[in-house]
């Protein structure tokens, strides 16, 4: 098994991207690539980058890689926001979906914590 399998913020990350899949689907056609695309690249970014960063030789690579997860979720914060703001999502959606990008955030977090201690 890849080492970024059994890593925590990756089996969240990985569900939730399947998640905002599943609820962009309701989004006007027009979005196809526009708000729908952006939001579900910024998704997928986040355990690319966790599994690409533990692939990585270094420590400090992997923390690079886990920072750019954290730009991700950033930026995915925002388009779910915009998407409520646009009636694309309502507010009960909006705050799942929030509560779960601060959970994979505060693991992405911790992890970056506990290899910064190896440095």
């Amino acid at each position: 098994m890849k080492p970024h399998k059994k890593l925590n913020s990756w089996i969240k990350s990985f569900e939730f991207v399947k998640e905002i899949y599943l609820a962009t689907r309701q989004f006007p056609s027009e979005e196809k690539f526009g708000i729908t695309s952006q939001i579900r690249r910024a998704a997928v970014s986040v355990p690319v980058n966790i599994a690409e960063g533990a692939a990585r030789k270094g420590t400090k690579e992997f923390i690079h890689f886990l920072h750019i997860s954290l730009g991700s979720l950033s930026e995915l914060d925002t388009l779910i926001l915009l998407s409520k703001e646009l009636d694309f999502f309502n507010e009960k959606e909006c705050e799942q979906l929030i509560e779960k990008l601060d959970i994979i955030g505060k693991l992405i977090y911790g992890l970056i914590k506990n290899l910064e201690t190896r440095l």
